[in-house]
């Protein structure tokens, strides 16, 4: 399922909220951490993961410290509003 279907996070199972969840309070994670502080399993994290960045709610990024793992972080939202506000004052000028 994408985006495009409608999905949310309240659609999403448990593991994958709580993974949101740990996201949202700890900041940006590699997998072994959410791992590590969630304490689900390696496997259900990673499914979790997946279901998250197929709704673009969270981004996986190059972890500099090592390179073998990914980090992973809540996506930006940007809001609608303020990209129609931009819009505007700029055609305004």
């Amino acid at each position: 399922m994408s985006d495009s279907d409608g999905e949310t996070i309240d659609d999403l199972p448990p593991s994958a909220k709580l993974v949101f969840k740990v996201l949202e309070y700890k900041g940006p994670m590699t997998q072994k951490g959410i791992v590590e502080e969630s304490m689900l399993s390696a496997r259900t994290v990673r499914y979790a993961l997946e279901r998250l960045e197929e709704i673009d709610i969270v981004n996986e990024d190059v972890y500099f410290a090592d390179a073998r793992q990914n980090l992973y972080e809540i996506a930006a939202e940007e809001p609608a509003d303020a990209t129609a506000e931009e819009t505007a004052a700029a055609s305004d000028d």
